[in-house]
């Protein structure tokens, strides 16, 4: 269906969607605010991935799999892994495409808060000390700033793919557009979704 921006009427289905953009732009917080608006599950998919002193769980696309097989949920689009399966699974995806500055300060700001306060995250796992951010090629900051480029053509992709003519996909920049858009066409589009519950049958007397 194309590019859409935050203005921009939705028709596609509401009910599969993914998040995109570079670590520390908001994907998370996103996620919850559409799954609380929406009253469908969501998870962190970081949690997914992320076994005990950062390593990767051997359960990761069984898990990914298993959550996404539900007819409804909200989920970061993210790790190679997985992505071609949200491809498939997805009704529409929302871009994060906010200025690079934006990204830096919000990243740094929660990299610092989660290590100052000894934030645990995923199984146990906790930020690094600040001063790795020198010494480590993959410290989440850096990464943050090495991948922030990536995003146009890993959309541009998706859309030229064999899921972009039925995938939904909303570029955002900014929070003024992210809350223009949740108030304006994703509201609109919440207040029409009919939810595709199959209903129970009627109970035997």
């Amino acid at each position: 269906m194309g590019m859409l921006g935050p203005t921009d009427s939705l028709s596609c289905p509401i009910h599969r969607i993914g998040v995109a953009g570079p670590s520390g732009v908001g994907k998370t917080t996103l996620c919850r605010t559409l799954s609380e608006r929406l009253a469908v599950p969501t998870v962190e998919i970081d949690s997914l991935y992320h076994g005990p002193e950062w390593t990767r769980r051997p359960s990761f696309e069984a898990d990914v799999d298993r959550f996404t097989s539900a007819p409804e949920w909200v989920i970061e689009w993210g790790y190679n892994a997985v992505r071609s399966m949200l491809n498939e699974r997805m009704d529409l995806l929302i871009w994060l495409d906010h200025p690079r500055w934006t990204v830096v300060r919000r990243v740094v700001a929660r990299t610092m808060v989660r290590r100052l306060r000894r934030v645990e995250l995923w199984n146990g796992n906790l930020e690094g000390p600040l001063w790795t951010f020198f010494t480590d090629p993959e410290h989440i900051v850096r990464w943050s700033w090495r991948v922030y480029g990536e995003y146009k053509a890993k959309i541009a992709e998706l859309l030229a793919g064999p899921d972009g003519e039925r995938l939904t996909v909303v570029r955002l920049s900014g929070q003024r557009q992210v809350d223009s858009w949740l108030a304006g066409p994703f509201a609109a589009a919440a207040a029409r979704s009919i939810r595709e519950v199959p209903s129970s049958p009627p109970a035997e007397e």
